[in-house]
C-alpha cells in the first residue's frame, strides 16, 4: 500500500541546542576531546599585528583544515560552504546556529591567515 507523508513540518518550531544535533559518537567530538587546540595561539602570536582589522581566529583556520582533510572535501571554498549547513562542523568550530562563517577564499583574507598558520606549523614541525 502506498503511503503519503501528509504533514510538512519544515516550519515546526522546537527548542533544541546545537549540542543535541551532533551525535555523541561523531568524529568531530572525538577530535575535540583528543586535541587541545589552544597551543595554536602561542605558535602564531608573532605572526599577527596589534593594529589593523581583526583576524579570523587561528584555531578556526586549523579546524577548517581538519574538516577539509578528514572529511575529504576538495577545497577550502567547499569546506566553508559545508560549514554553512553542517551542524556538526559548526559545533566543532564553536559556531552557533546564526554565527557568520568566515569569508570564502576569494576574498584573500582567509588565505592570508591560513598561510600564516601553515608557515608557523611547518616551522615547529607540527605539519610535514
Amino acid at each position: 500500500m502506498l503511503s503519503k507523508h501528509d504533514s510538512i513540518l519544515r516550519d515546526q518550531l522546537e527548542m533544541i541546542t546545537l549540542d543535541q544535533l551532533v551525535p555523541s559518537n561523531h568524529l568531530v567530538r572525538k577530535i575535540e576531546a583528543a586535541i587541545d587546540f589552544s597551543f595554536i595561539y602561542e605558535l602564531v602570536k608573532d605572526m599577527y599585528s596589534e593594529v589593523g582589522r581583526p583576524s579570523i581566529d587561528p584555531i578556526i583556520l586549523v579546524k577548517l583544515t581538519f574538516i577539509q582533510y578528514t572529511f575529504g572535501i576538495r577545497s577550502m571554498r567547499k569546506t566553508i560552504e559545508e560549514v554553512e549547513t553542517n551542524m556538526a562542523y559548526r559545533w566543532f568550530l564553536g559556531y552557533g546556529f546564526h554565527d557568520k562563517v568566515p569569508p570564502t577564499p576569494g576574498s584573500g583574507k582567509i588565505m592570508n591567515d591560513a598561510l600564516k598558520i601553515q608557515t608557523c606549523l611547518n616551522r615547529f614541525s607540527i605539519v610535514s
